[in-house]
């Protein structure tokens, strides 16, 4: 009986002190991630605590930072006074875990000074932790920056290794993840300064193929059609396999080359460009042609842009269109003031079989709107409206054109009709109400003046300006 009484305590002892260690550490993630008090007084918070460091209470204080955006500073407080406790209680995962967070959120100092007390205990990042910060990085326009954390990691020996055994989806070096992370956003001139100082690690296969799309693609986002016209021969020349992704990056480099110096030829040099792709062995899709009608609608070339997409629905091009090809056209359409044209390229789209999406009639109604077509608009509405696709940022753009071009009443019944049908409307009631809505009335065009009427206003014209001249003269001999 007596055994069995003294089970029961311990059971119970050991259900407080477990109870109470796990709001020992849920008081700790509070006081880390909650920014209550300054910086200064987390060190305080904790050691009245009295919690011990562990790995895993580490490791759950910062994931529940990583939630709450703006608790980097903290978090990189935290991690000071878990070093001062115990310099060992902080594990590599969850270092990593903290230096990836800290990328995530943007605050680069934190990071920064995370990364460098990693570098005096000698640790070593993770493959995945490394690309996370490098990414980071060169994302907010640090990109030197970047390579010189990847300079220090090397004199260092410190860069990051994925061993055969460690798992890991693909092919991973850290050389390999510095060129992709520059070359994503367009920094190709210090991704080949990467290459050329690791070219025995870079250039064997799969690296070397790798290393070739990404510097084309680098070259095509920075906007050198040159330079990645020199890499896409290169390629071509050394049998390396090319996909569409890489094919339609320099095909969008080109386009809006010639779009910025030489308009007249979008269309001939992307032709030859779906020419080469085919003689390659890549068969162009839509979003390839998407790009040519992209650009031939920025330039305002209605013809051409016509004509595409008169030979991709013909089965000439090589594809069919998609919603984003009818889409682009019937967007040019409307701009140039062919309504008509527009409507009746919609119909077609519909009854060919092409399903749109509400992205499609949105962008349309928008373009309707700014160039004050919004009846037109009103018409785009209700074909949406047959095509089930209706959406609450349609009925605010409608709702506000209305009502600011003075008519409520349309607008009220806009809202009722939303309303209606459930939708919860992001703009204010108070747009319907006219004592609080400006009203703007777009001034209308001058009316064409007839021959006569435009002589005599020339003859005006001259008269003042002679009239003006010899005031001039007067005044001057009057000085003299």
């Amino acid at each position: 009986m007596m055994a069995t009484l003294a089970r029961r305590s311990m059971v119970a002892l050991g259900r407080r002190a477990l109870c109470s260690g796990s709001d020992l550490e849920a008081a700790a993630r509070e006081v880390v991630c909650s920014g209550a008090g300054s910086l200064d007084e987390v060190g305080g918070a904790l050691d009245r605590l009295g919690v011990a460091v562990s790995p895993a209470m580490v490791a759950r204080v910062i994931d529940a930072c990583s939630e709450r955006m703006g608790s980097g500073r903290r978090l990189l407080r935290f991690l000071s006074w878990c070093r001062s406790k115990d310099a060992g209680g902080i594990g590599d995962e969850a270092l990593d875990s903290a230096i990836a967070a800290l990328a995530r959120m943007g605050d680069l100092t934190a990071m920064r000074i995370a990364v460098a007390d990693a570098e005096k205990d000698g640790r070593r990042m993770s493959p995945e932790t490394f690309t996370v910060v490098v990414e980071a990085l060169v994302k907010l326009g640090k990109e030197d920056e970047a390579v010189r954390l990847f300079r220090g990691l090397e004199r260092q020996r410190l860069l990051p290794r994925r061993d055969a055994g460690d798992g890991g989806e693909g092919v991973w070096s850290s050389s390999l993840a510095m060129v992709q992370a520059l070359c994503m956003k367009g920094h190709a001139r210090e991704a080949q300064g990467v290459v050329w100082h690791h070219k025995s690690e870079l250039s064997v296969e799969p690296m070397v193929s790798i290393v070739q799309r990404s510097l084309l693609h680098g070259w095509c986002v920075h906007g050198n059609a040159k330079e990645a016209r020199r890499v896409l021969d290169d390629i071509k020349s050394s049998c390396t396999p090319l996909g569409l992704p890489s094919f339609n990056d320099y095909l969008h480099c080109l386009c809006h080359r010639n779009l910025k110096f030489n308009p007249s030829a979008l269309v001939t040099e992307a032709m030859d460009v779906l020419s080469e792709m085919r003689s390659y062995g890549v068969t162009p899709d839509a979003s390839s042609l998407n790009i040519l009608l992209s650009c031939l609608g920025r330039a305002r070339r209605v013809k051409e842009s016509y004509r595409i997409l008169y030979l991709m629905r013909e089965g000439k091009a090589g594809c069919s269109p998609d919603w984003v090809s009818y889409y682009l056209v019937v967007r040019v359409l409307y701009l140039t003031g062919r309504i008509i044209r527009g409507k009746r390229l919609v119909d077609d789209m519909l009854e060919s079989g092409v399903l749109p999406t509400a992205k499609f009639f949105h962008g349309l109604i928008g373009v309707l709107c700014g160039t004050e077509k919004v009846d037109h608009g009103l018409d785009m509405f209700r074909l949406m409206k047959r095509c089930q696709l209706v959406d609450t940022h349609t009925y605010d753009l409608l709702i506000e054109k209305l009502c600011r071009n003075g008519r409520f009443e349309n607008g009220k019944e806009l809202w009722d009709d939303a309303k209606k049908n459930g939708f919860m409307l992001g703009c204010s009631e108070d747009l319907l109400d006219p004592l609080k809505t400006e009203v703007f009335r777009p001034v209308c065009a001058a009316q064409k003046l007839s021959s006569q009427s435009n002589k005599r206003l020339v003859q005006k014209k001259k008269i003042g300006s002679v009239e003006t001249r010899k005031k001039g003269a007067a005044r001057a001999a009057t000085r003299k």
